[in-house]
């Protein structure tokens, strides 16, 4: 905020203070939808719940309002409550590829965590519920990926195949270049052919319209084969992208966490989230209250436990429903 004025010019204060309110009072307000959505992607589980508790009846039954309960569940690790959110949402809009994605997306968390026979039955839901988001969005990036990383890692039994990759990956390159480099990076990788992989995760990098994405997954690329000079330097460039596209701010929580699974440059790790969470650029993807939980890990590491206190305690009033424990063993 502004400092406060000198006494000799209370007057234009008022006046511009009056002007702004009339401003702010022409503006339309937010529907009750959108407001949930915005606590969704600042992280805000709290405000968001109590959001949805308080949705008039002409919103609370929809398809939109059980994906946002879904979301916000699922962003609270609650993959039991998220599911019944998510099953609703598909049964009251069919047609929505966004619904179908999130669905399947629940169902792959919960698939990783269940026995062998439950997660068999899970995977093959899976793989209906992105094939079903594609099939009603062909220009869907989102779905497009997900699905290209399910053939990829499934096994042949469970519909996987790196032919069927390589599809999505060319479905991609009219949608999403920068994508398709990725899922060609991945499939190489996966076949150990790390020279090409290496060229598709660059590609990508060029490719991309914000390109600190691309750059964390190239670093990320770098930590699984232990070129750590590397990886840290495309960690680097991607917190210097970063730093100039207030859209790509989710990069650096995500590059935090390559660093974090290196066991390395901790204060590097502290400081991509710190920015992370001072952009007003958050989302979902990387909820603000596990990024302060992250962070309160770091600076334990660093040898700063009252800022460690600090952090648990803003991830705590952004999220009382959160385990912390449910985070760690990520």
């Amino acid at each position: 905020m502004s400092p406060g004025r000198a006494a000799t010019r209370v007057l234009s204060v008022g006046l511009l203070t009056a002007a702004a309110a009339i401003s702010a009072s022409a503006q339309p307000a937010k529907q009750p939808l959108a407001q949930v959505n915005a606590a969704l992607q600042a992280g805000e589980a709290d405000h968001a719940l109590a959001l949805l508790n308080s949705l008039p009846p002409s919103d609370a039954g929809t398809a939109q309002a059980h994906n946002l309960a879904c979301r916000v569940r699922f962003m609270l690790a609650q993959r039991d409550a998220a599911l019944k959110e998510c099953e609703q949402a598909v049964r009251l809009d069919e047609q929505s590829s966004n619904d179908h994605l999130w669905l399947g997306r629940v169902l792959g968390e919960k698939a990783a965590r269940a026995t062998f026979l439950n997660a068999f039955s899970l995977a093959k839901r899976v793989r209906a519920e992105f094939e079903e988001s594609v099939r009603i969005d062909p220009r869907n990036a989102e779905a497009l990926s997900d699905l290209g990383e399910f053939y990829l890692r499934a096994p042949a039994i469970l519909g996987g195949g790196v032919d069927k990759a390589q599809g999505i990956a060319a479905q991609l390159d009219k949608v999403d270049p920068a994508r398709a480099h990725e899922m060609r990076g991945r499939i190489a990788e996966a076949a150990k052919d790390y020279g090409t992989a290496e060229r598709e995760f660059k590609q990508a990098v060029a490719a991309g319209a914000h390109p600190a994405f691309q750059w964390v997954a190239l670093a990320g690329f770098y930590r699984q084969r232990e070129q750590w000079i590397e990886m840290e330097t495309a960690l680097q460039n991607g917190l210097n992208a970063a730093e100039q596209d207030q859209h790509a701010a989710v990069a650096l929580y995500d590059g935090a966490s390559v660093l974090t699974r290196a066991g390395r440059d901790p204060a590097l790790a502290a400081k991509m989230l710190e920015e992370y969470l001072a952009s007003p650029a958050k989302t979902e993807e990387a909820p603000a209250f596990i990024a302060h939980d992250r962070l309160a890990r770091l600076k334990e590491k660093l040898g700063d436990p009252a800022a460690a206190n600090q952090e648990r305690a803003e991830a705590l009033a952004l999220a009382h429903e959160y385990s912390p424990g449910e985070e760690a063993k990520h």
